[in-house]
């Protein structure tokens, strides 16, 4: 089971990221990982399913998954769909924090689902249609939906396990935000380690128990997510692919590219 920590950063002129789901397509799937900020699948038309801490969801047109700060989660998209995302930054809601500095929302189904996906459609209508004064009317719209949020969405009471979680893996995306920068180097888990001022067994433990994966699947899988991009947009060889993105040889890729996808990748460049 591989997992990645993912950076969000804001739309330039306003003040979250919204932006229509890459695997609307279909055919497509996205690994377990993690990120600080709050994030919103709204669903408008086909289907997706969602594993949120081994959790499954399946959502359905007029339905939205709300993944919440640090919570592992995976995304899969078998068919074409229309699904709008948000990513919030956490500190967004830092006046509505517990004790901890911990904000949970619920994934269960309330009577204001139709009402915080109208406003979705309507914000994300505003900003594609970009009529003057369009970023003032996203903005009335995205401070209704925090509204919504914090007012008929947010936990009060959160275990103690939760927040002791949430803490860990704080840390751990600073380790592999340093993963994902330094990817095609020789990155062993003794060197990562020493950098962030742990000792390999403690680090190894930290992935074990809070990502559920080990150190060395999650590097594979972040190379692996390069390698694919380098494998479907590039005509670069098998071999050279391998080494740009981290690999120790053509092999090693292939190894690790079978497991993921059932095939080599020289029969899965052929399919494209």
């Amino acid at each position: 089971m591989n997992y990645s920590h993912e950076i969000i950063m804001p739309n330039d002129d306003i003040p979250f990221k919204m932006f229509v789901f890459e695997g609307r397509h279909g055919n497509y799937s996205r690994e377990k990982h993690w990120h600080r900020s709050i994030e919103i699948f709204a669903l408008f038309e086909g289907e997706i399913e969602f594993y949120v801490n081994e959790i499954k969801y399946s959502l359905n047109p007029g339905e939205f998954m709300l993944v919440n700060s640090n919570e592992i989660h995976s995304i899969h998209s078998p068919k074409e769909n229309f699904t709008v995302v948000l990513q919030i930054p956490l500190t967004t809601f830092e006046r509505y924090y517990t004790d901890e500095k911990f904000i949970y929302f619920t994934h269960s189904r309330r009577i204001h689902d139709e009402e915080f996906m109208q406003v979705i459609r309507d914000m994300y209508d505003a900003y594609e249609k970009k009529e003057v004064g369009y970023d003032l009317k996203v903005q009335s719209y995205f401070y209704e939906l925090i509204y919504l949020l914090v007012s008929k969405y947010r936990e009060v009471s959160v275990d103690s396990e939760m927040i002791r979680s949430n803490k860990k893996l704080n840390k751990l995306s600073a380790i592999t935000a340093y993963m994902k920068e330094n990817y095609t180097k020789d990155l062993s888990l003794e060197s990562l380690a020493q950098t962030f001022g742990y000792s390999a067994t403690y680090l190894s433990r930290m992935f074990q128990k809070y990502a559920k994966t080990n150190y060395k699947n999650y590097l594979d899988d972040i190379r692996l997510e390069h390698a694919y991009k380098d494998l479907v947009n590039s005509d670069m060889p098998i071999g050279m692919i391998a080494s740009q993105n981290g690999f120790p040889n053509s092999k090693a890729f292939t190894k690790v590219f079978q497991k993921k996808y059932n095939k080599l990748p020289s029969e899965f460049r052929k399919e494209l």
